[in-house]
């Protein structure tokens, strides 16, 4: 898929440091900052909201095809609304957490979300963050980097935020679903997060990309 815009795309597992490099990266450029995480947990909030099993594909599908979803843009980051509803303070509570993993799973939602995803792109230039952007979403992009930490320095920074996901079993999950898999996108730049500075990490970016 070709776009007007250039697209750096940065994969990971999670807590790798990745958001955080991907809106430092923006910024530092002047780009705008998606972070596609937090569009999978927003469509898991809201099925928690409407009580729908998140195991469910059929009725997550079901709901997907009665709810308004706008994915936009305000200022320099993609915006998110769930039924008119701002659903960013929420993403990271624990039930959104411990569920977004079975809605991340879902090829339908993975469809949808993939189509606004790229719709970005004819907007503006942008470094969007996630875990296929490289391999599913922008594969063609000749920016890419996948950032990765120590299983246990991730533990601590989600600690850190306050989250008690399972990374184990998350990365387990994200690695070996059938729809778009955690993966290693052909042509990124493997970034080890584990002894660096976010700063560092970010120059270690620009550096590898020729940014």
């Amino acid at each position: 898929m070709e776009t007007p815009h250039r697209v750096i795309a940065i994969d990971g597992p999670a807590a790798s440091g990745k958001s955080t490099v991907a809106r430092l990266l923006a910024k530092r450029l002047g780009y705008v900052y998606v972070n596609t995480g937090a569009m999978y947990r927003a469509v898991t909030w809201l099925a928690l909201r409407h009580g729908v099993d998140t195991a469910d594909a059929q009725a997550v599908s079901a709901l997907l095809d009665s709810a308004s979803m706008e994915f936009g843009i305000a200022g320099t980051e993609g915006t998110i609304q769930m039924d008119g509803i701002d659903p960013s303070t929420h993403l990271n509570d624990s039930d959104v957490a411990a569920h977004v993993s079975s809605i991340a799973a879902i090829p339908k939602v993975r469809e949808m979300l993939v189509t606004r995803q790229r719709e970005y792109a004819r907007h503006a230039d942008v470094v969007m963050e996630g875990r296929d952007i490289g391999t599913v979403v922008f594969p063609e992009t000749p920016f890419k980097a996948y950032i990765d930490a120590s299983e246990e320095v991730r533990a601590k920074r989600r600690e850190a935020q306050g989250m008690q996901d399972d990374l184990a079993a998350r990365d387990k999950k994200d690695s070996t679903r059938a729809a778009a898999p955690l993966k290693i996108a052909e042509g990124a730049h493997v970034i080890d997060s584990t002894c660096l500075t976010i700063e560092g990490v970010v120059e270690e970016v620009v550096r590898r990309l020729g940014l």
